[in-house]
């Protein structure tokens, strides 16, 4: 089973209203569960612990943490609406699957793309591993590398952007 075709059924099962799928095919599996959002339960003692904290801290130190904050949200703000402004028509390489990213086939070689790379629609620009299995992940798309947004050897989670591709 080729790494497009999980990926149309990871797809397809996202969308739809089932939360647990089964498929086995030659002797391969796929078994895949869907998690309800928005079930997390916050206990309503920690709001209240928080409210009989503050006022005990506030007191002496309030003008100077209170500065601090202001001034440190309006910098982070602008580079955030910067990137945003940024990646707009760019095509966006996720991750199909959870698991570690590689961008070489093995520690010594090359990495598969970098910035400023040429890449056609079956490029392979990286490796993702999940359970001892590598799965080689295409660009799907013709265009340029512009920024490469994982570190090799790192964690990815299922549709975390792992590359940004100016399309042609």
């Amino acid at each position: 089973m080729k790494v497009q075709e999980i990926r149309e059924i990871i797809k397809l099962v996202d969308q739809s209203n089932i939360s647990e799928f089964s498929f086995e095919q030659e002797g391969s599996k796929i078994k895949l569960k869907k998690t309800e959002v928005g079930t997390v339960v916050y206990p309503t003692a920690a709001p209240e612990v928080k409210a009989v904290e503050a006022p005990k801290a506030a007191p002496a130190p309030a003008a100077a943490p209170v500065e601090a904050p202001k001034a440190a949200p309006a910098p982070a703000a602008a580079p955030v609406a910067a990137v945003a402004q940024d990646t707009e028509g760019l095509h966006k390489i996720t991750s199909p699957m959870v698991g570690t990213f590689y961008q070489s086939p093995s520690p010594d070689a090359d990495p598969y793309v970098k910035a400023g790379d040429k890449v056609t629609g079956d490029s392979i620009v990286c490796i993702v591993e999940a359970m001892k299995l590598f799965n080689e992940i295409e660009a799907e798309v013709n265009g340029e590398i512009v920024e490469v947004l994982v570190k090799d050897g790192e964690l990815v989670e299922y549709g975390q952007a792992l590359f940004l591709v100016k399309p042609e």
